[in-house]
């Protein structure tokens, strides 16, 4: 068994069809099947099942992906370590939360630009379940995410904390569970905000009811803007246009919340990630 073959499998994997694997990996169709047919002859296995439209992965073909996916991570990480000499260079992925976004992170990341211009710079946005699990799986070099870090078992480089605040279109009257008593505008399942809102209103015996459920951090202060729905975020999203919405403080227990740049233990860091580290740590997001 060679890596090509294992890139010949993730390929047919990921694309669905082996016609399409082949296009992506510039072989001929013919090619991609003798090889697909090598490695089950190998492992013993039936690793696809072959459909008039496609193919579709067998359970042991899914079992068989992730050793894997996991063996060329390793792999083209290997590579990467060997190449640095260390100068900046290369692919640096970083993951990052939309509410980062918000402050001076694109400052941050034009400065990076234009001091290490060999760095080709792949940011990725998600909330911070979906970012965690792609860092684990070695699909990503770091994030920038928000919420309970301290036990994720991963290297912080830099932490921020950050205050909570209810925000509305409009100013809202008493406290407690009388101020939950509001439609509200949430992220999706996985957001450490939303976690924190639906905590609120267990503490106050109050049922949580979502009025909307958008992804977009955009259009969800958007919707906050247009009095449609209230949100709980953190203080330092809410800039430029939204400067006017209406504040309101959390309960001060669960009014702290944390920003951090974190990495896996054991992964290699890059002279690229280093030096991206280390202005963060400088200049904050």
């Amino acid at each position: 068994m060679e890596l090509r073959d294992l890139r010949v499998f993730q390929a047919i994997a990921e694309e669905g069809s082996i016609s399409r694997a082949a296009d992506r990996l510039g072989y001929v169709q013919s090619n991609i099947t003798a090889r697909l047919r090598r490695l089950e002859e190998e492992l013993g296995v039936l690793l696809f099942h072959r459909e008039p439209k496609g193919v579709r992965i067998t359970e042991k073909g899914m079992l068989f992906r992730q050793y894997a996916d996991s063996i060329l991570r390793m792999a083209e990480e290997s590579v990467r370590v060997l190449k640095d000499d260390g100068t900046p260079s290369g692919i640096l992925r970083i993951g990052v939360v939309e509410s980062v976004t918000c402050g001076n992170f694109i400052r941050l990341i034009s400065r990076y630009q234009r001091q290490y211009e060999d760095v080709s710079l792949r940011l990725e946005t998600g909330n911070t379940a979906e970012l965690l699990q792609k860092l684990k799986n070695a699909e990503l070099d770091a994030a920038l995410v928000t919420g309970e870090l301290a036990g994720a078992n991963l290297t912080v480089d830099w932490l921020y904390t950050d205050e909570l605040v209810l925000l509305s279109g409009s100013p809202l009257s008493g406290g407690g569970a009388d101020l939950l008593k509001q439609r509200w505008v949430v992220a999706p399942a996985g957001c450490p905000f939303r976690a924190r809102l639906e905590q609120w209103h267990k503490d106050e015996g109050v049922t949580f009811r979502s009025f909307l459920e958008i992804r977009s951090l955009e259009t969800l202060l958007g919707s906050v803007k247009a009095g449609l729905a209230c949100t709980l975020l953190s203080r330092s999203v809410f800039s430029g246009s939204y400067e006017h919405l209406f504040v309101h403080p959390s309960p001060e227990k669960d009014r702290n919340i944390e920003t951090g740049l974190v990495r896996r233990h054991e992964s290699f860091t890059s002279s690229s990630y280093r030096v991206f580290a280390r202005l963060v740590r400088e200049e904050g997001v």
